[in-house]
């Protein structure tokens, strides 16, 4: 799969600005959206860095109307059809008519309790992207899967799935992929910057061989996983974790910290 044949590897972008991502999950209402926007608006944002919180479906619309500008709005989840009967679902053709240009795609929670399958996912992440809504794209292993040292078998099937549906390089400049380590999602638990960093290291030397060399230095992959204030910084310094996708911490002024934890690097 290594340079698929009608792929021309041309450097594009190398520089890869550090990215920030706020999952609200399934939280809030019209007064906390308004109380996070009031910390978000009164910042400070370092203004290197991409910002974009992921709202409810529901709150998608009145969130991006009163977002600071330098904030954008995402969605938590799209189907892979433009329209149809499925009862439901959005689809990224709606997200882009209410001015959302971000989505979420097989975050574990997707993966474990509504059983999205690799095959699933993929074909959304490449639908969203072919008609111009950018993807955070999850992949991550199980605590178990870990234990017995089948962290990149997982990271590594579910990457290839998004791959093999991805018809186009220039598609990936849509893409953030997040690892998200499931065992470190709401528990509390972080990997370490150690841990995260190898999975990192070890994903883009996979996409390295086989995407394109230029993918693999220019993709954001960030990290998600109870990240908060106290742990962002020393995250950040390693050299192959260009972010995170925060969960519960972004509901909370914290969420500054994290978004600002490159500041003075």
């Amino acid at each position: 799969m290594a340079n698929r044949g009608g792929f021309n590897c041309t450097c594009w972008r190398m520089q890869r600005r550090f990215f920030v991502g706020g999952n609200w999950k399934m939280n809030g209402s019209l007064h906390n959206i308004d109380e996070i926007i009031g910390f978000l608006t009164c910042g400070p944002l370092n203004p290197d860095v991409e910002v974009v919180v992921a709202a409810p479906a529901l709150y998608i619309d009145y969130a991006s109307k009163k977002l600071p500008p330098t904030v954008a709005i995402s969605a938590q989840n799209c189907y892979k059809e433009e329209k149809g009967a499925f009862t439901g679902e959005i689809s990224p053709a709606m997200l882009k008519d209410v001015g959302c240009r971000w989505v979420i795609l097989g975050h574990s929670e997707r993966r474990t309790i509504f059983e999205e399958s690799d095959e699933l996912i993929a074909e959304k992440c490449a639908h969203a992207v072919e008609n111009g809504v950018s993807i955070i794209a999850c992949i991550g292993e199980q605590l178990e899967e870990r234990e017995n040292d089948l962290t990149e078998t997982v990271v590594f099937r579910q990457t290839k799935a998004i791959v093999e549906k991805i018809s186009c390089l220039e598609y990936w400049d849509k893409i953030v992929l997040a690892y998200e380590p499931v065992w470190a999602i709401g528990t509390g638990k972080t990997a370490t910057p150690e841990q995260a960093q190898d999975v990192h290291k070890k994903l883009r030397k996979w996409l390295n061989d086989n995407v394109c060399p230029d993918v693999a230095k220019s993709v954001r992959i960030i990290y998600g996983g109870s990240v908060n204030e106290k742990n962002c910084r020393e995250l950040a310094k390693k050299e192959d974790i260009d972010g995170f996708l925060v969960g519960g911490a972004s509901l909370k002024p914290e969420f500054l910290k994290i978004v600002n934890a490159t500041a003075g690097m």
